[in-house]
């Protein structure tokens, strides 16, 4: 663990129309993981510069994002700031152990491959022929005119995933801690990732846009960190948006997972999520010793309060942990979503070949049945270095080893 932390501040600065006058001094920070590049850094200290920031963290997965990098963290004051929640709002794991052999993830591979297939979708536009039905189609979409105008399309890819990082796959979970909410042992265990699909991208975009709007007098490099006040109709719309795309995102998972165990004729033994790309209205012991209520955006940031259970997950072809938070303070009680990308998209394009990437999945015993060369397993930081660069933050309970993968197809415009 790496620390930066500033003074304690000396209070906000102040905007007027037109001109940005900077804190006293930036609100404190702290940062996870010694080999982080550096514009992310910079992404969280820009943050941090902000009037509203109260404090933040980066966590050792983290990658350079729009405004807040990817594993930021950000405590502001009755202020919600749109790209510091994240273009895809609610992103979240979720995972289901069902009760299968083990042995089926080769025993009876093409059962689950077909299960996998029929009753999932990912892209851009993806959908069913026939609409899958759930209760947050039922909630009040009018909140805003932005949810009202998204109905239909988010009812028509209910059920599916994005393209990107999204996936739905099977894997072999060996349980080490009984608090994880199974005996010790072997499982088998099915594991998704994805979001809100396109409403909620287009929820980000909209509001994002004016926040910008309301807030001219940011330099450039803060632009994308505008934010909503709480106290306003649009920060109050952007409220009531966000935690719809929240239900909707769950609703997807539950459909995703719910429709393929009915399709194997199988029982559920357990089921655990947690969402990320969110923002939280929580109560918190600050760096100066205060306690106060704020706003804790988690941008790829996975909940880690004391006792609180998440899922984080490698690669295609590397692990993914079950873990306990520990609720450090500093972190905002908050840890890392994944292994995090060491390289973009563009490069690993560049760098690597599928003959090499196949060959690495054959050695792990991974069957991958879709995925784009930008998501092979190479392109992606070492989950094992993550996890110990955090282990003051979550303790592991169990591990999750990934057989048989579905990603969007090569191609797709990422969808994260």
């Amino acid at each position: 663990m790496t620390k930066h932390r500033s003074m304690k501040t000396k209070g906000p600065g102040k905007t007027t129309e037109g001109s940005f006058v900077p804190r006293d001094v930036d609100a404190p920070y702290q940062i996870w993981g010694d080999t982080l590049e550096a514009t992310a850094v910079q992404q969280l200290k820009n943050a941090c510069k902000l009037p509203v920031a109260v404090s933040g963290a980066l966590m050792p997965d983290a990658h350079v994002g729009y405004g807040l990098p990817i594993g930021g963290v950000l405590a502001t004051n009755e202020a919600v700031i749109p790209y510091a929640v994240g273009v895809d709002i609610a992103c979240r794991m979720k995972m289901t152990v069902l009760d299968l052999p083990v042995s089926a993830l080769a025993g009876d591979r093409p059962r689950l491959t077909h299960a996998l297939e029929r009753e999932t979708r990912f892209g851009i536009g993806a959908s069913f022929r026939a609409r899958r039905h759930h209760d947050v189609m039922d909630a009040d979409w009018r909140v805003t005119s932005v949810t009202a105008s998204l109905k239909d399309r988010a009812w028509a890819q209910l059920g599916t995933s994005g393209s990107g990082n999204h996936f739905v796959e099977f894997g072999r979970l060996t349980v080490f801690n009984d608090a994880a909410g199974l005996s010790r042992g072997d499982y088998l265990a099915l594991l998704s990732h994805s979001g809100s699909r396109g409403a909620g991208a287009q929820i980000a975009q909209r509001y994002s846009r004016l926040a910008r709007e309301l807030h001219p007098e940011l330099p450039r490099e803060l632009s994308h960190l505008a934010w909503l006040d709480l106290s306003t109709e649009a920060g109050q719309e952007y409220w009531a948006a966000m935690e719809l795309m929240g239900r909707y995102a769950a609703a997807n998972h539950a459909l995703i997972h719910a429709h393929i165990a009915r399709a194997l004729g199988v029982d559920v033994l357990l089921d655990l999520e947690n969402h990320h790309n969110f923002a939280w209205r929580e109560r918190h012991r600050l760096p100066d010793g205060s306690e106060a209520e704020v706003i804790v955006h988690r941008k790829g940031a996975t909940p880690a309060g004391v006792g609180v259970l998440g899922i984080i997950p490698g690669s295609m072809a590397t692990p993914g942990y079950v873990v306990r938070g520990k609720g450090v303070a500093a972190s905002l009680n908050s840890a890392a979503h994944g292994a995090g990308r060491r390289m973009s998209r563009t490069q690993a394009r560049q760098m690597f070949t599928w003959d090499a990437a196949e060959r690495f999945l054959r050695e792990r015993g991974v069957t991958l049945l879709s995925a784009g060369l930008d998501e092979v397993p190479m392109a992606y930081k070492d989950i094992d270095e993550v996890m110990a660069a955090q282990i003051d933050l979550v303790e592991p309970l169990a591990r999750f080893e990934p057989r048989l993968v579905k990603m969007a197809p090569s191609g797709e415009p990422p969808e994260d």
